[in-house]
């Protein structure tokens, strides 16, 4: 009979006490404005934990109880715990199905910081709008929302399609649609969005940058220039 969910959720737990670095976590709690719980592991420990237990767990028990962990995971306020859900189901994304996306889209009201949110936005749901371009209509939900993260995710959540050339008339919509939020983890979203579009495109997205510079948050034009020629960069933050 297999173990519950939650007894292998709390072994994981466990594994993350018991490796915890006291001086990589002092490092992370400045890291972040916002107090946040930490047990001070590096992403690329933690993806090396994360690839051991997917096989294991997934080999034992199958999919769905591997998503079971992650989701009794993704609860709470350790930073570690919910990357390492994020990246546990991470090598199992193209086999998600609908009723998984609704799943994940639940998780974004549990993130409590930006690395947790981009963990899942990036890794899970950015790959899954670009596997299924019908899921797109969540993103404008999401921009409509009270939640920051949900939000911030409209943006981020494109960077997987704009950086294989996609999804240009939604980032343009979601452009328009996050410009006035007064957000700085939203104008943060934003604003990568935008530079990773104009690395991509430069020759689209500059009319795009110089046809909201007016009305933009600097936070947003700085980081959407940050890869820009300096002299696109000072056409788009001259006053």
């Amino acid at each position: 009979m297999s173990k519950p969910v939650a007894y292998i959720a709390d072994h994981l737990r466990r594994v993350l006490t018991n490796g915890a670095s006291a001086p990589h976590t002092e490092e992370v709690q400045r890291f972040f404005k916002d107090e946040i719980q930490s047990r001070g592991w590096y992403t690329n420990e933690l993806r090396k934990l994360a690839r051991r237990f997917t096989r294991v767990i997934r080999g034992d028990e199958g999919l769905d109880y591997l998503v079971g962990v992650a989701d009794n995971l993704y609860h709470g306020s350790v930073l570690e715990e919910k990357v390492l859900a994020v990246l546990l189901l991470e090598p199992c994304v193209a086999d998600f199905t609908s009723a998984h996306f609704k799943l994940f889209d639940a998780w974004l009201d549990r993130a409590s910081t930006w690395a947790d949110h981009d963990a899942l936005v990036q890794y899970i749901l950015g790959y899954m709008i670009v596997a299924d371009p019908r899921r797109l209509r969540r993103i404008f939900i999401w921009s409509r929302s009270r939640n920051r993260w949900r939000r911030r995710a409209s943006a981020v959540a494109l960077l997987r399609g704009t950086n294989q050339g996609l999804f240009w008339d939604e980032v343009q919509q979601i452009t328009h649609a996050l410009l006035k939020d007064e957000d700085d983890m939203v104008q943060k979203g934003l604003g990568w969005l935008l530079r990773e579009t104009a690395r991509y495109d430069g020759a689209r997205t500059m009319p795009l940058l110089m046809s909201i510079r007016a009305q933009a948050p600097r936070l947003v034009l700085r980081t959407a220039c940050e890869r820009l020629s300096p002299a696109d960069r000072q056409r788009v933050l001259a006053r």
